[in-house]
């Protein structure tokens, strides 16, 4: 039986996908967090010498998405076939360009910079991405409140686990989304990811 490792800092940021994949799937998993006064003794230890990085069975994978991925392949969590794949993809690549937007803002960013940067992103950036992750759900969810088909994939814990961080600086942002609401609701009911997020540590993005 594989053995899995996580490695990466103590909050959610980059990794947290992974924890969410690996949850939902009901894996067990070693979530090694470093203080960011730790990591410079342990960069050289890592393939590209940053993380998150998974170690399954030795062999260490670099690359968020990339690990993310596999992950979601691993454990049958990407849709029923190649198609469903591709349309979970697609989804879950539309929720990386709203991080991709959103990340460099809340995680490096200092006031007053970041709030004039956070003002500029919910009036003009957000709303284009909620559009068109909604335009996605409304093609591929058949009618449920998943992404792709009728169940669970790696694209509403995609998006899930993006629209969280945005939902702490704004609890109502998806007022104007009743869909992506409801999607993000019933992620978090799901049994393993519900028992995760109960349990989890509390630590801010």
């Amino acid at each position: 039986m594989s053995t899995y490792k996580l490695y990466y800092f103590d909050g959610r940021g980059r990794g947290e996908i992974s924890r969410l994949i690996l949850a939902a799937a009901g894996q067990k998993f070693e979530d090694i967090r470093y203080q960011k006064n730790e990591w410079p003794s342990h960069k050289s230890e890592m393939p590209l010498g940053q993380i998150p990085v998974l170690e399954i069975d030795g062999i260490k994978l670099p690359q968020s998405m990339t690990i993310a991925r596999f992950l979601a392949r691993q454990f049958h969590l990407t849709g029923k076939d190649n198609l469903e794949q591709a349309k979970v993809e697609a989804v879950a690549d539309t929720a990386t360009d709203l991080l991709n937007k959103f990340g460099p803002i809340i995680w490096y960013q200092e006031e007053p910079q970041k709030k004039a940067s956070i003002d500029e992103f919910f009036a003009n950036e957000l709303p284009k991405h909620l559009r068109n992750l909604e335009t996605l759900a409304k093609a591929y969810n058949e009618g449920s409140s998943f992404f792709v088909g009728k169940n669970l994939t790696f694209a509403d814990l995609c998006v899930y686990d993006v629209l969280e961080n945005i939902l702490e600086v704004d609890a109502n942002i998806l007022d104007q989304y009743p869909w992506l609401k409801t999607n993000g609701q019933k992620v978090a009911k799901h049994p393993n990811v519900a028992i995760y997020l109960e349990s989890r540590l509390r630590t801010a993005f």
